[in-house]
């Protein structure tokens, strides 16, 4: 359309120049173009003067504000890949803040979409249902708040759940556990009693772990300066209370309970759900809280998928291949199944990614009407799933996995000879009143 306008602006000024005038030639440089066929050339006319006006102005406007250019294909695709990285970059700096900045409001979260809207916990102290990354501050606030009901039992739960290190939370107990017998085989003699805070093996067994001060305090003890024999200073020592030596048993009762105990662990909640038969029952959307990776797991993940993809290309043996498989499987720490049994309904559950199969098989029971009767569970691929003592993540049913449910094949026959064979669901009727449906 320029070149268009620029031949009709060079007429013009051919058309308009005086008499006598010598135009000067320009010689106009044009863009190579394509040899057209042999055709006879057609004189042109000049245009008239409105047109060659009009032209003009056309033109004008077209030097002053030139046409935007129209994306290609390509520009859109480079957009779009553009928009999808930096959504993807979002993410994942939304989940290295989170391990940065501390755990991210549910509220905050976007769990529009997914499978299941986290990983959730049990408080045996309260029995309140709690998101993962609230679980350690949701049982520290409980074992607190109990030691004012029964503060010998709050310390001994301090001591094993508060401290990470089990080899040192053994070594104090054993130590405790010692005092605590020289007191109950030697009642009559004092030096037993008393306890010196700045004896080494205090110090390094006892005095470093949490909840042991508590404890002491708890059963009897108090804090008093003594002299130090043959000198002038004091020194601070734990002493029993003249008041708890007629209740020597009670002693050896908190130590039975010092050395059995355990720490205190928030059961994981299953989110138990039964779903109505739907055609996406094999589609799953899984929340972060399902993956072990660590800070630096986070960071490389773009790597690692880019080598990922150059693996899929390489020649590899059988051996590298399940390296790489039992690798991956270990990201996981809980796995998502789903049992669909054969009126199409889903039964869903969470479960740690080490727990064997057997606990499926027993979930799956526990929400049958006839749990007494055997069944049978297969995977994806119809092999079925025989090894109840394998682990989730060791037989490939992690991070989730969709299983077919079946009866007994034997047991089948026998029922069906006898004419006794049931219809309807196989589940409990309380897990039917709420079913959902699969989105």
């Amino acid at each position: 359309m320029r070149k268009f306008f620029q031949d009709i602006k060079a007429d013009m000024k051919f058309k308009t120049a005086g008499p006598g005038q010598k135009l000067a030639e320009q010689p106009r440089e044009r863009a190579p173009k394509e040899k057209p066929k042999a055709v006879t050339p057609k004189s042109r006319q000049g245009p008239t003067n409105e047109a060659q006006m009009a032209a003009a102005a056309a033109l004008a406007r077209l030097e002053q504000k030139p046409k935007p250019r129209l994306p290609s294909s390509q520009d859109a695709i480079k957009n779009q890949v553009k928009k999808e990285l930096l959504a993807e970059a979002a993410v994942s700096e939304r989940r290295l803040s989170a391990d940065d900045k501390g755990p991210v409001p549910a509220v905050e979260e976007e769990t529009a979409g997914l499978s299941v809207s986290g990983v959730y916990f049990i408080c045996p102290l309260t029995g309140a249902t709690v998101r993962k990354d609230q679980k350690e501050a949701h049982i520290k606030e409980a074992i607190l708040c109990h030691s004012a009901k029964d503060p010998v039992a709050a310390s001994i739960m301090e001591i094993h759940t508060f401290n990470r290190d089990r080899e040192k939370v053994k070594l104090g107990v054993e130590t405790i556990a010692k005092y605590l017998d020289n007191i109950h085989l030697h009642p009559e003699e004092e030096k037993y009693r008393k306890i010196k805070l700045q004896n080494k093996v205090f110090q390094e067994r006892i005095n470093s772990l949490e909840g042991t001060h508590k404890f002491f305090q708890a059963i009897g003890f108090e804090k008093a300066m003594l002299p130090v024999p043959g000198q002038e200073t004091t020194e601070e020592y734990y002493v029993l209370k003249e008041e708890v030596l007629p209740k020597l048993e009670e002693l050896q009762d908190y130590k039975e309970q010092l050395v059995s105990s355990e720490p205190v662990k928030a059961q994981l909640d299953r989110q138990l759900c039964v779903f109505k038969p739907s055609p996406q029952a094999a589609q799953f959307e899984l929340p972060h809280d399902f993956y072990n990776l660590t800070l630096e797991e986070l960071k490389r993940e773009q790597r690692l998928r880019t080598e990922a993809l150059e693996k899929a290309s390489m020649l590899r043996t059988k051996a590298m291949r399940e390296r790489d498989e039992q690798r991956e499987m270990r990201k996981y720490n809980y796995t998502l199944l789903r049992v669909r049994f054969p009126d199409g309904y889903i039964l869903q559950g969470t479960f740690y990614a080490r727990e064997p199969v057997s606990v499926l098989y027993t979930f799956v029971r526990e929400a049958l009407q006839d749990d007494w009767m055997p069944f049978e569970l297969f995977v994806p691929g119809g092999l079925k799933l025989t090894e109840e003592n394998v682990a989730f993540n060791e037989c490939g049913l992690v991070p989730s996995a969709l299983l077919t449910f079946a009866w007994d094949a034997a047991v089948m026959a026998d029922i069906k000879a006898s004419g006794e064979e049931k219809k309807g669901s196989l589940l409990k009727p309380e897990l039917l009143s709420a079913v959902q449906i699969l989105s």
